[in-house]
């Protein structure tokens, strides 16, 4: 079996998804799809950036999430692998989305709509509650949950693969739970570029909004593949669980880790990977360096699959 894993914020750069907007009517159409859906020109932002624009949490969210589908489908144009192959679907945060598009919950033109409502709502939160995230590299998660345990104002965020985690909070005691950490050890402590706290409690506020938000305006249908979810590392099938998992996401730690080797757990040999960069395949290697990743995010990726020749994580 295999499974599909969606890449998430962070993972952009400028001129993602044009080499597949040229030469896949399946990509052009999603990218056309977004286009139409949004207030701004998305392909603009993907394609000629600035990167400074780009990576902005309002822009961001809904390039990565268009750029991932069209990859997605452009994939299916060429390879057209059966469902039943497919056991789970899986994305990073924003990434969620990806999946659930993947899988049939949401049509992609409703997820463009949430993700920008999630983003604006997630900057606005951080604009009122600043706070900021760092990557912890090389330190025990223990280790690490103990030190936010121990510095009020600082959580959990990821918790991505062995020796790296994320931390979030507001930035006085994220800044000294990041010096803690390398005074206990840690290889490295880098401060994310990212505009505020995310997954944390100080984006409770943005959850309820879009608790709010999805009630009424984000239709959900029964996914034909399991979406296993960023907040428990489980396997989701029912709307209500998604209208939940959706909220809590927001502020709530990512179990990356957990939901790999969830999946590896139940049989799965092979992952591919959809959208910009190569972000999920780089984690997989420190949760199981046997696991095989292909990247599907450029136009040789997908042209590849008629060749056998897409490499994988070895």
């Amino acid at each position: 079996m295999v499974a599909y894993l969606f890449a998430g914020q962070g993972a952009q750069y400028v001129s993602m998804g044009k080499d597949l907007y040229d030469t896949f009517p399946e990509s052009k159409a999603i990218f056309d799809k977004a286009q139409d859906v949004l207030d701004w020109d998305l392909r603009a932002r993907c394609f000629e950036g600035p990167e400074e624009m780009l990576k902005t949490t309002e822009i961001c969210q809904p390039a990565v999430l268009t750029m991932s589908i069209a990859a997605f489908e452009a994939f299916k144009a060429v390879a057209g692998a059966p469902i039943e192959d497919v056991g789970f679907t899986s994305g990073l945060s924003l990434g969620e989305y990806s999946a659930l598009v993947a899988s049939g919950v949401l049509k992609f033109e409703d997820a463009v709509r949430a993700v920008q409502k999630r983003a604006d709502l997630m900057n606005s939160a951080a604009l009122k509650n600043p706070g900021k995230m760092a990557a912890i590299i090389g330190l025990d998660a223990g280790i690490i949950k103990e030190i936010c345990f121990n510095t009020q104002g600082v959580e959990i965020a990821n918790l991505n693969c062995p020796g790296q985690v994320v931390i979030s909070g507001q930035k006085e005691p994220v800044d000294c739970a990041r010096d803690l950490a390398l005074e206990k050890g840690a290889k490295r402590a880098v401060d994310l570029d990212v505009s505020g706290a995310f997954h944390s409690s100080l984006m409770r506020e943005a959850a309820e909004e879009f608790k709010d938000y999805i009630k009424d305006n984000l239709p959900l249908q029964e996914p034909e593949i399991p979406v296993v979810s960023n907040v428990d590392a489980i396997p989701k099938t029912k709307i209500v669980q998604f209208r939940e998992s959706l909220v809590k996401q927001i502020y709530s730690s990512v179990l990356w880790e957990d939901s790999m080797r969830f999946m590896l757990s139940q049989g799965i040999t092979k992952f591919y990977e959809f959208g910009p960069g190569k972000v999920l395949k780089g984690l997989m290697r420190r949760i199981d360096p046997k696991a095989e990743v292909i990247n599907i995010g450029k136009k040789e990726d997908v042209l590849n699959l008629n060749k056998g020749e897409v490499s994988n994580a070895s």
